[in-house]
């Protein structure tokens, strides 16, 4: 773009925006948009620009060569959304290379009609992917004998977490994923808060190992008890401490 054509942008921008433009103004707008020319996608970007409503309403639009230039580049690289290269066998790379750059150009200006179809992907599923479909009981759009009922068939999701989490708890009932909570409520652990620690059941059960029984359970339990009854005794003999004698004089 000359200064002679940026003269003409200007003069096209005016008429939105009432700019004087200037012989200095379009030797500027001419350094900064040297490499465009002055086509319809050049004065197209300056009416998108004043297309779009600013997002201060109070603030008044005012066009510099910066928009013209993203503005204009948005307008073609849209004609360019589902542009796809059409090869020929046996071609080398240089022949590759001009007549893409050949495509894209004659798109992206508008030139050529750009393609209005989105390619679509084709092929179906592998047999690999059927196979385990059916061991899971799927039908697809086979026919299946109907009877009384329909038959509803549950593909169950086998993909669980490592760990704890991966199983549901059977101390709480927490689901796959969920921590645990308590019942109860204390200091350390609120109401309704989940626990830090998984229930020792949920860790068991995650292990292979076998849960307690009724009687094992009643057993750690009552060892549980004691422990603390003991506990609870050491404290209560450190504080029946015995008063001091005092010793008078007269006593001596």
């Amino acid at each position: 773009m000359n200064a002679k054509e940026a003269a003409e942008l200007l003069a096209h921008c005016s008429g939105f925006d009432n700019r004087q433009p200037s012989v200095a103004a379009a030797i500027a707008w001419a350094s900064a948009l040297h490499d465009l020319p002055l086509d319809a996608d050049t004065k197209a970007a300056v009416a998108a620009y004043y297309t779009t409503p600013p997002k201060d309403p109070d603030a008044k639009l005012w066009i510099l060569p910066h928009h013209v230039r993203t503005l204009r580049s948005k307008i073609r690289s849209a004609r360019l959304e589902n542009f796809q290269y059409e090869p020929i066998p046996g071609e080398t790379t240089s022949e590759y290379l001009a007549r893409y750059r050949g495509q894209v150009q004659a798109i992206a200006s508008g030139r050529i009609a750009p393609p209005t179809g989105r390619l679509a992907l084709e092929g179906g599923p592998s047999k690999a992917f059927m196979q385990e479909l059916e061991t899971r009981g799927w039908q697809g759009n086979r026919t299946v004998d109907s009877e009384d009922e329909p038959v509803v068939v549950e593909l169950l999701d086998t993909v669980r977490r490592s760990g704890p989490l991966g199983i549901a708890c059977p101390a709480c009932g927490a689901a796959i994923g969920r921590p645990c909570k308590s019942p109860g409520a204390s200091e350390k652990q609120p109401l309704g808060k989940p626990r830090i620690k998984p229930h020792s059941a949920r860790l068991r059960a995650a292990n292979g190992q076998p849960n307690q029984t009724r009687d094992e359970r009643a057993a750690a339990e009552q060892r549980i008890r004691e422990m603390s009854a003991r506990h609870l005794a050491r404290q209560q003999s450190d504080d029946d401490i015995p008063d001091a004698e005092i010793i008078t004089e007269e006593t001596a």
